[in-house]
């Protein structure tokens, strides 16, 4: 099921591109108004998802790059093992494989996390977050979805 690894492709250069285009538009914090409900407003994410672990310090980059290797290989095995019937397993793993590679790529050029899309609801803000978030959380939701359709037997035979 490697063919789906365009997809992952294209995360990586939308997710590349879209924050290269915010980093030259936008300066740390700057915010510009699109909607009642979101903006554009670059932030620099040091930890994790929700800033889970940002002001650790420093060592949490080297982490985060060894964690995101780490699932990143996991997930081209188990995309290279599926059987040729489980094409929204793999478009969902191929999706958060992206989604994980664009963010790595931030954590070791810059440090950090380039994030720029910015919900929220009177003064209650989501978390800020980019394209390869959004390809992780697609991902994730198309794969739990997944496991709760009925499979054809060809494939349950074969597994």
């Amino acid at each position: 099921m490697l063919k789906y690894l365009w997809l992952s492709g294209l995360v990586i250069v939308l997710d590349q591109a879209s924050k290269w285009i915010m980093s030259s538009l936008l300066s740390l914090h700057d915010t510009l108004a699109v909607m009642p409900f979101f903006n554009l407003t670059m932030a620099h994410n040091y930890g994790a998802a929700f800033s889970f672990l940002a002001g650790a310090g420093g060592w949490q980059r080297w982490f985060f790059i060894g964690l995101t290797t780490v699932i990143s290989i996991a997930l081209f095995i188990w995309l290279k093992k599926l059987s040729s019937y489980a094409k929204l397993e793999a478009i969902s793993i191929s999706l958060i494989l992206g989604g994980a590679i664009g963010n790595v790529i931030d954590r070791i050029y810059f440090g950090y996390v380039v994030d720029f899309l910015d919900f929220y609801y009177g003064t209650a803000h989501f978390a800020a977050f980019n394209i390869a978030d959004s390809a992780i959380c697609v991902g994730a939701g198309l794969l739990i979805l997944d496991s709760f359709v009925s499979k054809p037997e060809q494939e349950q035979k074969s597994a």
